[in-house]
């Protein structure tokens, strides 16, 4: 498989376009053929079209028909993922056994947002009969369930090639919500992207779905996302990256005649509270955890530890300067990006000069597009009193807060803004102590980590990945990752004194679906007598 640098829009390629742009090589500092074509006005519109034109036929199509596509895809990924990993490793600078874990992950959550969507519980079904005898007004047969939105736009993120782009969890979840998606795929890796458009493609032509079922366009800047988002036969938006890229897509969706809802993730710098009991019990093992963590991926994770926060005694003071140690002599590596790694080397610049922040750890870089760890400390009370403190630096840079008490981490506990994560290491003996701590980061966090480091997102009926605002734009009501993920392209419709030939399958009375249903106030999943 070799990309050809053209939009795909529904079945066919996309037309003459605006600017030409090339992927680039982070770990050679080369640029990679072929060329890439913007996509047009006239590629946008008929995605849009051919989306629109689709929607009723995946509103209609059964969790099973969606199951079997979903499950077509991942089949087409797996069988294709040498040629995937080769252009990925090329385009981004990641590893193979790192690339090959997350075409994997992309096949699992695939797979398993295709069984959610044929279950069906998921579309919390409700039905109230009717009672027409009631007194003093008769109550009408009522029945609800969540509908999918129509045409959604899917942002390709930069640091996950597979599970955040073309075929990630955005574009699986909203196939399985029974939305068609249209992506805009992400420049720094369009060869990849144009590589899974296709295999998508294969998929849709296999199960024989509307042409509209997916589109991918291309873009050298942001004017083609720009005219998506403010599309009028779009109905939503996911996108992942950062707090500037994603609210201005926000303003964008808010401004139009037709508002629409922009599920964005943003900034987290997901914070990690060590208590001193951990430290007393493994305080090496901790040392270890923490690192591996913060350089994973060069530290381009959202779920990235960026906050590190403690109190200050003789062995944290010693496991800061191990930590530092090992940092120091971590190895550089090639950041995702010549513009990510402009931005990490201006932001911590920027903080090295900061008025009571000091750098106690800096590895050596000397490679094109390369990065090694840089962190920083401060006290408690600077940290409070300084706002762009608590803003993310995408890349590995991580900042200690020393506390002078347990008071004080409970202040900067309050004084967070919204993360994706927070992490709380404790000691045996204070599992049952920090509760007003673990209710402040309920506040703060989508998902709270005990005696474990943030990054990895299991993809799971139960995963969160999601928080307060700036870590997701909708305050952290919904979650990118997970089963739960399906909820955001959908609305709630109710359908009242409904003849039932006329009614959806999952509300009919026979209940041909098998699905758990309440019922009157109680789950069930037996038919209406």
């Amino acid at each position: 498989m070799k990309p050809d640098g053209g939009s795909l829009i529904g079945f066919g390629s996309g037309g003459p376009g605006g600017a030409i742009f090339q992927a680039f090589d982070p770990a050679r500092g080369t640029h990679l053929e072929p060329s890439f074509s913007s996509a047009s006005r006239d590629d946008i519109e008929r995605a849009a079209q051919l989306a629109t034109a689709a929607a009723p036929v995946w509103a209609r199509l059964s969790g099973a028909m969606r199951n079997r596509f979903l499950r077509a895809v991942a089949d087409n990924l797996e069988a294709k993922s040498p040629d995937l990993v080769a252009r990925a490793m090329l385009e981004t600078g990641l590893s193979e056994a790192r690339l090959m874990g997350e075409v994997a992950r992309t096949c699992g959550q695939m797979r398993l947002y295709g069984e959610t969507a044929e279950r069906g519980d998921w579309l919390d079904a409700r039905i109230e009969t009717a009672l027409p005898e009631r007194k003093p007004l008769p109550k009408p047969d009522h029945r609800s369930m969540l509908r999918p939105l129509g045409p959604v736009v899917v942002f390709g993120s930069s640091n996950f090639p597979f599970a955040y782009s073309v075929a990630g969890g955005d574009t699986a979840s909203a196939f399985a919500a029974g939305c068609p998606v249209i992506v805009k795929a992400h420049p720094a890796h369009p060869g990849t992207s144009e590589l899974v458009g296709r295999l998508i493609l294969h998929a849709v032509r296999d199960c024989a779905l509307p042409e509209g079922t997916f589109s991918l366009l291309f873009d050298a800047g942001f004017e083609v996302g720009q005219a998506l988002v403010k599309h009028p036969l779009v109905k939503a938006v996911g996108f992942t990256g950062s707090v500037k890229g994603g609210r201005a897509l926000v303003d964008l969706a808010a401004a139009r005649p037709e508002p629409i809802p922009v599920y964005a993730e943003m900034g987290s710098i997901n914070p990690v509270f060590i208590l001193p009991g951990a430290l007393q019990e493994r305080s090496a093992a901790i040392v270890d955890g923490l690192h591996a963590s913060s350089i994973l991926g060069v530290g381009q994770f959202c779920t990235n530890p960026g906050l590190i926060v403690l109190e200050r005694s003789v062995a944290a003071e010693q496991f800061v300067r191990d930590l530092a140690a090992k940092l120091n002599a971590t190895p550089e590596a090639a950041m995702l990006t010549p513009g990510i790694q402009k931005n990490f080397i201006s932001n911590t610049a920027a903080r090295s000069r900061q008025s009571g922040v000091k750098v106690i750890a800096q590895a050596r870089t000397s490679v094109a597009c390369g990065a090694a760890p840089i962190w920083f400390e401060t006290e408690a009370i600077n940290f409070l009193g300084t706002h762009n403190l608590s803003e993310e630096i995408f890349g590995p840079s991580s900042l200690v807060i020393w506390c002078r008490n347990g008071t004080e981490m409970l202040n900067v506990a309050r004084h967070l803004e919204g993360n994706l994560t927070a992490t709380l290491l404790v000691g045996g003996n204070e599992v049952q102590g920090p509760l007003e701590l673990v209710d402040l980061l309920a506040a703060k966090a989508g998902r709270l980590v005990m005696n474990g480091y943030p990054t990895g997102v299991e993809v799971s009926h139960a995963m969160v990945h999601g928080g307060p605002y700036p870590s997701t734009s909708d305050g952290g009501r919904s979650t990118s990752v997970g089963t739960r993920a399906l909820d955001r392209w959908t609305r709630l419709v109710c359908y009242q004194s409904f003849a039932e030939k006329l009614l959806p399958p999952e509300l009919q009375s026979a209940n041909p679906l098998g699905l758990r249903r309440l019922v009157n106030g109680e789950w069930t999943q037996n038919s209406l007598g």
